[in-house]
């Protein structure tokens, strides 16, 4: 992983951390997620990690938890 790509992920967890609702800080992660796919880059572990834990999050959420 590039050092640009480490600082865009920090920034994007430090943005995260701001936001209490886990569907959107989710669907933030997809766009950041869509956009790497879209120029052909690998996406980094860091940010389907993210993606993984939201989603969790989300499911939890949804059911009360």
């Amino acid at each position: 992983m590039t050092e640009q790509m480490q600082a865009e992920i920090a920034e994007l967890n430090h943005r995260l951390e701001e936001i209490d609702d886990p569907r959107r800080s989710w669907a933030i992660v997809q766009e950041k997620i869509r956009a790497c796919r879209q120029h052909g880059r690998q996406v980094p572990d860091a940010l389907a990690l993210m993606e993984r834990r939201l989603a969790e999050e989300c499911r939890l959420e949804s059911q009360g938890r």
